[in-house]
């Protein structure tokens, strides 16, 4: 048993220790080194296709990053997964599903017809393109809890 001195050392101490610990972990999280988010290749496109993912509530039904609805596919590596389910050519497929003027129904669940522009489209590739390229800490495959009996079957 402590007594009520040890007790307010241990406390304290441990306290110290703790805060400690938590200043280098902040200080190691904002340092350059440990930057993964690719910042360095943003471009113009990327911010209006951000802007457009945002003005049209994709969010509502994806997710990116695993951060969004359940709805729809997770599109964090979108790109790279058509790109071989499609033979190199994720990219036309995305853009014609943007550019669609009529809703797209793949397995049931029908997409908003948005209607876009060949640029808007573009945009929006760019900036799947950019998510995709960010350092995931080896979680190179997020998947949506819709998805995982298809991958687990």
């Amino acid at each position: 048993m402590l007594s009520k001195k040890q007790a307010r050392a241990f406390f304290l101490g441990g306290t110290l220790v703790t805060f400690l610990i938590f200043i280098g972990l902040t200080v190691y999280s904002l340092s350059e080194a440990a930057d993964q988010t690719n910042h360095e290749n943003l471009t113009a496109e990327v911010v209006r296709g951000k802007e457009i993912w945002e003005s049209n509530n994709c969010m509502g039904c994806h997710t990116i990053l695993g951060e969004g609805g359940y709805y729809a596919p997770e599109l964090t590596k979108v790109v790279d997964r058509l790109n071989q389910r499609y033979d190199g050519n994720g990219e036309e497929v995305i853009k014609s599903i943007l550019m669609s003027k009529g809703p797209w129904q793949p397995n049931g669940r029908k997409m908003v017809a948005y209607g876009m522009t060949e640029q808007e489209a573009t945009d929006v590739i760019a900036f799947f393109k950019w998510i995709g390229e960010i350092d995931l800490n080896g979680f190179d495959r997020i998947v949506s809890p819709l998805a995982k009996d298809k991958i687990n079957n």
